[in-house]
């Protein structure tokens, strides 16, 4: 393994909060916040419905707020606004802009992440400079009005054996199943619904980076 892409997977946070205000039921700043303070490093940004002026606004409110504690965020979709507001980088599916292109907008050290429903379309993400690869759905999801076919956790098992970069593991991932989708190979857990609803929004974030952190350890010394 290279090691540029053997150091990249040890650093990459091994929890991905998403973060899409049609489904949050406190503002998106304060959610944000409240899962910095309980040690969410890195955060995705998904608004479908806001016009581009009002998810740069918010996007650069989030960036203000994440910085000091050292979080990271990722806008879905637009590598313009990413790089406008001072994001961490842009996540894109397949299809939004190809990864070379928005690469050309946020260039390194900004990350670009994309988005794989099959193997065939982890093999091109990975020949690409996509800095990191999302596959799934692993489960059934509801977060998504049309979501891909759920390929399941043997799919990360196919998928790790394809490349060395890191995998984040997206699709109906509860804090009962992160522990078997890390040690299929993901590196990280990208989670929506089952942060966005929890009761107590700061427990259940230290509730997966617990269970994610020990994951990744059992996995590492296994």
């Amino acid at each position: 393994m290279p090691l540029e892409h053997a150091g990249r997977r040890r650093l990459f946070p091994s929890l991905y909060a998403i973060l899409d205000p049609s489904l949050a039921p406190r503002s998106a700043t304060e959610l944000a916040e409240i899962w910095a303070e309980a040690g969410v490093l890195l955060i995705q940004y998904r608004d479908k419905d806001s016009s581009s002026a009002e998810v740069c606004a918010q996007a650069k409110e989030l960036v203000a707020r994440l910085s000091p504690s050292g979080g990271l965020l990722i806008l879905n979709d637009r590598p313009d606004i990413a790089a406008i507001a001072g994001a961490a980088g842009v996540h894109v599916g397949q299809d939004d802009l190809p990864v070379e292109q928005a690469r050309r907008i946020c260039a390194p050290p900004r990350w670009v992440g994309v988005s794989t429903h099959n193997l065939e379309q982890v093999r091109a993400a990975a020949a690409t400079s996509a800095d990191y690869i999302a596959v799934g759905p692993i489960f059934p999801t509801g977060t998504k009005q049309n979501p891909d076919p759920v390929v399941g956790v043997g799919f990360l098992r196919e998928a790790r054996r394809l490349t060395p970069k890191p995998l984040v593991a997206i699709g109906g991932i509860t804090l009962e199943r992160a522990a078997e989708v890390l040690g299929a190979g993901a590196d990280s857990i990208a989670v929506i619904r089952d942060l966005v609803s929890a009761g107590d929004p700061a427990v259940r974030a230290r509730e997966f980076v617990a269970v994610a952190t020990k994951a990744i350890a059992d996995r590492n010394t296994s």
